[in-house]
């Protein structure tokens, strides 16, 4: 079937079919009726992230408070994990589960998520859950670029109202900037926080280089030890210490659009779960609006909190990464092992790792969007990222 232009779409030529050129994170936009409105919507040719959480959650983040640069907007933040797990899911299965009683309760009539192909566990595959059999076919992270919106058009085409959408940073800044399109009336948006994906030929390049067994790996996580996690298909773990990875080898792997990404923590969903400010083993939840906290009131029952906490100093660790990084120095196996263990004793822990995090991926990709697209430096960095690169010296 041939699908018409939108009906409030101004035509773009065929040439200009991902306007983003090299900086296109895949988001599926593009793949809709809806990329006539990609010039505007697109995170990486029309950065708005703070007129969008204005409209989203009622005000954009005060740049007076050093907490909502790192973090954005919130009312509530957490560190949770759910009491009876969900087998097989990549932490506790707490966005599953919220997911699954948001439809099971008809707050929504469908769920937007990523399962994976039939014959490729990590490439994704968009789809508009309807059962609960559906969502849990989509647990464990994809780590790789994702075409979520994809499903944009089965949307209005469906007579669907009620939708949950479950993204990351670029898909879900897109989502919003045509929200008003979809003829919904209500959206619901759980997000997870999203670093470094690669294309499915990088993430291959990845576990080649870094995994002791690439075929059998099922899932993998950067976690709070300052170690990557690998889990097995026997129900092993691997890990592999954050200074012993390949970084000469590894540092194309990643794709242009995640080097120019100023959103890390998905700044425009109504409840955001990841893990990096958590403990180990638990989950980290941060509540934007009062649509994420309608959402996390349904499990409450099923989760155990505690207050999040924050240790250490992430700032030295920062500084000294930044060059080695740019210089792609890698560690012996020996020497990073070492490092990893005085660092996980000492280093940054719950909200000062998440910094840390935050830090040296926003330095490095300042510096990426500054060596490459400078031309968009200054519109594309948002202040509050700005703010954050400003407390390191950064090389040339």
């Amino acid at each position: 079937m041939t699908l018409a232009p939108h009906k409030k779409a101004k035509a773009l030529k065929p040439s200009s079919r991902r306007p983003a050129k090299e900086l296109c994170s895949e988001c599926g936009l593009c793949d809709t009726y809806y990329i006539h409105y990609v010039k505007s919507a697109c995170a990486f040719l029309n950065q708005q992230i703070a007129d969008l959480e204005a409209t989203i959650h009622g005000r954009s983040r005060d740049l007076d408070n050093q907490d909502e640069w790192y973090f954005g907007v919130s009312q509530d933040m957490m560190a949770a994990r759910k009491k009876e797990p969900i087998p097989g899911a990549q932490w506790t299965g707490i966005v599953s589960t919220i997911a699954i009683e948001m439809l099971t309760r008809g707050m929504v009539e469908g769920v937007v998520c990523v399962q994976n192909t039939e014959d490729d566990r990590f490439q994704p595959k968009p789809v508009i859950a309807r059962t609960p059999e559906e969502i849990l076919a989509a647990r464990v992270n994809k780590p790789t670029l994702s075409p979520n919106l994809s499903v944009l058009e089965q949307i209005e085409q469906s007579g669907m109202k009620r939708l949950l959408v479950i993204g990351v940073g670029c898909q879900i800044q897109a989502l919003r900037a045509v929200e008003q399109e979809l003829g919904l009336e209500k959206l619901y948006v759980l997000g997870t926080p999203c670093v470094d994906n690669v294309t499915r030929a990088g993430l291959q390049k990845f576990l080649d280089t870094t995994s002791r067994s690439p075929s059998t790996v099922v899932y993998y996580e950067f976690m709070q030890d300052f170690r990557v996690h690998f889990k097995h298909e026997d129900g092993s773990t691997e890990t592999v210490p954050f200074f012993g990875l390949n970084t000469k080898e590894l540092k194309d792997v990643f794709a242009p659009s995640c080097m120019s990404c100023f959103d890390y923590v998905n700044s425009l969903a109504d409840l955001v779960v990841g893990y990096m400010g958590a403990p180990f083993g638990w989950q980290w939840i941060v509540v934007r609006n009062d649509r994420g906290q309608e959402m996390l009131d349904l499990v409450q029952d099923q989760i155990d909190t505690q207050p999040v906490d924050s240790k250490g100093d992430r700032r030295n660790a920062v500084q000294q990464s930044i060059p080695a990084y740019d210089k792609g120095v890698t560690l012996p196996m020996w020497a990073a092992k070492l490092m990893g263990v005085v660092i996980e004793r000492v280093g940054p822990k719950g909200l000062e790792y998440a910094r840390f995090s935050i830090d040296s991926h926003f330095t490095r990709n300042y510096l990426y969007v500054k060596r490459h697209h400078p031309e968009i430096l200054d519109d594309h960095v948002p202040e509050y990222a700005k703010r954050i690169v400003g407390q390191y010296k950064l090389p040339d």
